[in-house]
């Protein structure tokens, strides 16, 4: 099974969130555990917004070792259909959802991933499987 880490799960890691810790510890070694371009994006983005100083170093530090050994998986092109069809049906049920978060559903259905995230409004979409920590 391929697992695809939203960035509140990668925030998780980094804050060493027993529940992260403990749902990672549970991943069977032929799983394959990865992140994504737009969730890098969005990490590294929220470091950037903070003032330079020993906390934002000390993130931009943590946010590397999940950096490092996680593969980071690109937008694949199937990840585009995928977009416009949830993206659709969502807007259609009245739920639309961040841009972001599309593209992060969007690349977890396109590569076969579940999703690891607690932000709910990811479980509203009905093609997507998502598992919290």
């Amino acid at each position: 099974m391929v697992y695809l880490l939203d960035t509140n799960a990668i925030s998780a890691l980094m804050r060493e969130d027993p529940r992260m810790v403990s749902w990672l510890s549970s991943v069977q070694p032929d799983d394959r555990v990865v992140t994504c371009s737009i969730v890098r994006g969005e990490i590294l983005f929220g470091l950037g917004r903070l003032p330079q100083g020993q906390r934002r170093a000390a993130l931009e530090a943590k946010a590397q070792t999940p950096f490092a050994a996680l593969p980071c998986e690109p937008v694949p092109p199937a990840a585009g259909d995928w977009y416009a069809t949830v993206k659709l049906t969502q807007q259609r049920l009245g739920l639309p959802l961040d841009e972001n978060d599309l593209w992060i559903a969007a690349t977890a259905l396109a590569i076969g991933a579940t999703l690891v995230s607690n932000d709910g409004d990811f479980r509203r979409i009905g093609t997507l499987t998502v598992v919290a920590f």
